[in-house]
């Protein structure tokens, strides 16, 4: 590829556009009108794939009726490190309900066989200085990843804060008593001061909205919801009890990619279903170096996830006189980079597979960064597994499902077992993913108040919803080290509560004009980047190709995420609370 970078600049434009042209026809097969709508919500008749397999006894408990200062829904990383950040604060009258049976939230649910975090574990796991440890190695699985989840919450006194299996089914805001009413299925009654938002949008699991799902016979899961009682095993592999199974596992993206050679491994026949493949590299985990850590200086967590995010989200780069690089020059040389990528990325698939035809299935034809990278040095082998089929469906998904088959182009693949893959809701409403419905004042719904898209500042606060915040949602800028942003928003949040309290404010909400500009700039910003990657084929990521202004305003900032840090830094440094009215 060496000639793509360093041969005459029209022959790396030809290149680039040939790539392109490719990229832009494997986007247009998979497009759809439909978007998010062409999958199928884990409701009614499906409601049982949200069932909790994780829970050794349901716990048993009257109603409870309780007021708090700040109530936390949502137990995972995002909450776990606003109420460690709130508590580091002095604001003391924190309490948190979950849904699961323990805290973790992406982790809790998601423990199928491979599960690891594919951003370095240095990264990723935040608070460790603050717990004092250090991972064991460079990728943590999802065992760690979850322990550390508990060490967080066993440090800061989080359990008996908590209440666990609580589901809220809704938020309604009480105007004379300045108070947010909160209900769950329990019964419960909380009067919160103030509510705190960390739902995640990993966590509630999405299926395809094909014909027959409801019809399947065989055993069925989706892989957030792993059913070891009926494969066998752990997340460490081992699913013995698949010996004699057909089993079809559908999507191939980040879980994917980490269950499917455990199940290529033990299934007498298994059956990949494939829209879009993943790109594939290699992952090359490595023991933490003793050394290393035993000369790590305070500090060092905070500036190592700052870097991380820098080499995987980096700011604009300059030329040799020192100033940014003009619009067509940055992007000829991102393209011209991105092909070198994805080239070498192809050619390892054609190194590894040994069928020509599958190899070719599974090449990724588009921009590096338009669907998440996965990374692996079991993945591509599995496909060399003699009781290993890919079925490409050519961009189209699956077509029906039937009492004991997946129909793909009219042919039914024969299953025992069907695995889903398929991810979680992520661009849908934002109620239908937290799973309840809020009213702020007046009684006006959040669906409804958001009906033209997300309205906010900073993706914290929405007007119409007082002394009601969100973190890791739309409006925020995102990461490929999620947790990053997450503690940037919890140390925000938290410096916002203390001064509330301290001053005794009664409500909080952003002005009609700051939530419009804030609005305003996600528009201008976004639309800038959407613009850069007409290529980029429909995943979460973009919608399912969704580029209208309400798809926009329900994704992400789209700038760079050091520029919102920027953004929060120096409001924060302002002191005024500008844009937020305070009663």
């Amino acid at each position: 590829m060496d000639e793509v970078v360093n041969g005459a600049p029209d022959s790396v434009a030809d290149a680039v556009a040939k790539a392109h042209a490719r990229y832009r026809q494997e986007r247009d097969r998979r497009l759809r009108s439909d978007g998010v709508g062409q999958y199928a919500a884990a409701s009614g008749v499906l409601q049982h794939y949200l069932d909790d397999p994780y829970i050794d006894a349901p716990i048993d408990r009257a109603p409870v009726k309780a007021e708090m200062d700040v109530l936390i829904i949502g137990a995972g990383f995002g909450g776990l490190m606003l109420a460690a950040r709130l508590l580091e604060a002095g604001v003391g009258d924190v309490r948190l309900v979950e849904k699961g049976g323990d805290v973790g939230g992406t982790w809790y649910w998601n423990r199928y066989p491979g599960i690891s975090c594919d951003v370095e574990s240095y990264s990723y796991l935040p608070l460790l200085e603050e717990t004092g440890y250090v991972p064991p190695r460079k990728y943590a699985p999802g065992s760690e990843i979850l322990d550390h989840c508990r060490r967080i919450a066993t440090q800061f006194g989080l359990p008996e804060r908590t209440w666990f299996q609580t589901e809220v089914t809704e938020l309604r805001w009480q105007e004379p008593l300045a108070r947010w009413q909160v209900s769950t299925r329990r019964g419960d009654t909380f009067l919160a001061r103030f509510v705190c938002m960390s739902t995640g949008p990993l966590h509630r699991p999405k299926l395809p909205g094909v014909p027959g799902l409801e019809t399947f016979r065989g055993r069925s899961f989706h892989t957030s919801r792993w059913d070891y009682a009926y494969t066998g095993g752990d997340e460490r592999g081992g699913l013995h009890r698949l010996a004699d199974k057909r089993v079809g596992v559908v999507g191939t993206g980040a879980t994917g990619v980490q269950c499917i050679p455990h199940l290529g491994e033990w299934a007498k026949d298994l059956y990949v279903f494939q829209r879009t493949p993943s790109s594939i590299d290699e992952r090359i985990d490595t023991p933490t170096d003793a050394a290393w850590a035993a000369a790590l200086m305070p500090g060092w967590h905070r500036a190592r996830v700052h870097d991380f995010t820098l080499m995987t989200s980096p700011e604009p780069p300059v030329g040799p006189d020192g100033q940014p690089l003009s619009g067509e020059t940055l992007t000829r040389l991102r393209d011209t980079l991105d092909l070198q990528k994805m080239d070498s990325l192809r050619a390892r698939i054609d190194g590894i597979v040994t069928d020509p035809k599958t190899a070719e299935r599974l090449k990724p034809y588009y921009k590096y960064l338009c669907k998440r990278p996965c990374f692996s040095e079991d993945y591509l082998p599995t496909f060399n597994r003699p009781n290993v089929t890919l079925v490409d469906t050519e961009g189209r998904g699956i077509e029906r499902i039937a009492e004991d088959a997946v129909i793909v182009g009219g042919v039914a693949y024969p299953v025992d077992c069907l695995i889903f893959a398929t991810g979680f809701e992520f661009g849908t409403d934002y109620a239908a993913r937290c799973g309840f419905e809020t009213y702020g004042r007046g009684g006006v719904s959040q669906t409804y108040a958001w009906r033209d898209g997300v309205s906010s500042l900073f993706g914290l606060h929405s007007r119409g919803f007082p002394n009601r915040f969100i973190i890791g949602n739309a409006q925020q800028a995102s990461t490929t080290n999620f947790t990053h942003m997450l503690d940037e928003m919890s140390r925000h949040l938290a410096g916002v509560l203390k001064t509330c309290i301290e001053r005794g404010v009664r409500t909080i909400e952003p002005s009609e004009g700051a939530e419009r500009d804030w609005v305003g700039a996600i528009l201008n910003v976004t639309r800038n980047r959407a613009a850069l990657d007409p290529e980029c084929t429909p995943n979460y990521f973009n919608h399912e190709g969704d580029a209208s202004g309400r798809a926009i305003r329900n994704g992400f900032y789209g700038g760079s995420p050091f520029e919102f840090i920027r953004i929060l830094e120096t409001w924060r440094a302002d002191g005024r609370m500008a844009g937020l009215e305070l009663t």
